[in-house]
């Protein structure tokens, strides 16, 4: 799997958006991969040095339209914490 295949979006909330000061990062990732494949993965695209990979399983939302319900898609998050010597991911440019 290709590093940007893996990697398919950061998640951008408030509590992600505060672990970003601890260099934090939270990710979308494919739900085939496991923690090493997302390491290489940071690593490779944002040149950076990875600690530690977490990663999470969610499950799809129950949601309705009336009568008709159905679920929203499952998806993988993996938060990403980096090395204190490592430079910082600029996910917004300045």
């Amino acid at each position: 799997m290709e590093a940007r295949d893996v990697i398919l979006r950061p998640v951008v909330t408030e509590a992600s958006m505060a672990g970003m000061d601890d260099k934090k990062y939270t990710f979308d990732v494919d739900v085939r991969a496991d923690k090493t494949q997302v390491r290489r993965a940071v690593e490779e695209i944002f040149g950076v040095n990875v600690k530690n990979v977490n990663i999470m399983n969610v499950r799809g939302k129950l949601k309705r339209q009336g009568r008709y319900a159905g679920y929203t898609k499952k998806r993988r998050k993996a938060i990403v914490t980096l090395t204190p010597d490592s430079k910082e991911i600029k996910i917004f440019e300045d």
